[in-house]
């Protein structure tokens, strides 16, 4: 990627009063927070992750190191938090692959936001400064996304940014009770 050191948001308001809301890359002391962060969601939320939540609390929060920049040996372009004074109450990961074909294609994952601070405008703030970063790259041309069918919510923010809905998948993810949800995949053109 680019150089990506020099983030700013210019939106630090909280919209509900207190400290602000302040966004930057995660780092690799970030990890323990990105970890409690993700072990909640994924408690708590678990027909919006592909991941399962017994699965991702045996691992060590060094093991998502490959989540914070290409340096780090995964496909990670960076993931991107929301800080709250110290606490991290929202992040956004992007992807990148290295095979040739596809080097012009990311893809956005593990949006979260805590449930406590929810309806701030959070999500999109991460939105929005996670799709300025990627359209600083010059060899991104697109991003792509899934989300929770049904999930009206965050369908809503990913539109309001400019993604359109691709395809869906039926019955994508299966949870422990058996039951069924599909994911719409989403897709937004970088360079209109």
């Amino acid at each position: 990627m680019s150089d990506l050191n020099d983030l700013k948001d210019s939106d630090d308001a909280d919209h509900g009063g207190g400290a602000p809301i302040t966004l930057r890359l995660l780092n690799e002391g970030d990890l323990p927070a990105y970890k409690a962060l993700r072990d909640a969601m994924l408690g708590r939320h678990e027909q919006a992750f592909t991941s399962d939540a017994e699965t991702e609390r045996a691992r060590d929060a060094v093991s998502y190191r490959v989540r914070l920049h290409p340096q780090a040996g995964g496909k990670s372009l960076f993931t991107l938090g929301a800080w709250h004074d110290e606490r991290l109450v929202g992040a956004l990961t992007c992807e990148h692959e290295n095979r040739k074909k596809v080097l012009h294609i990311a893809h956005l994952i593990g949006m979260m936001v805590d449930d406590d601070y929810r309806g701030r405008g959070i999500g999109k703030r991460l939105l929005r400064q996670a799709l300025a970063l990627l359209r600083r790259e010059p060899r991104l041309e697109s991003v792509t996304l899934s989300v929770t069918a049904g999930n009206q919510a965050a369908i809503a923010v990913y539109r309001q940014a400019g993604f359109t809905r691709y395809g869906h998948l039926p019955r994508a993810i299966r949870l422990s009770d058996g039951r069924y949800y599909a994911k719409d995949l989403m897709s937004l053109d970088l360079r209109p």
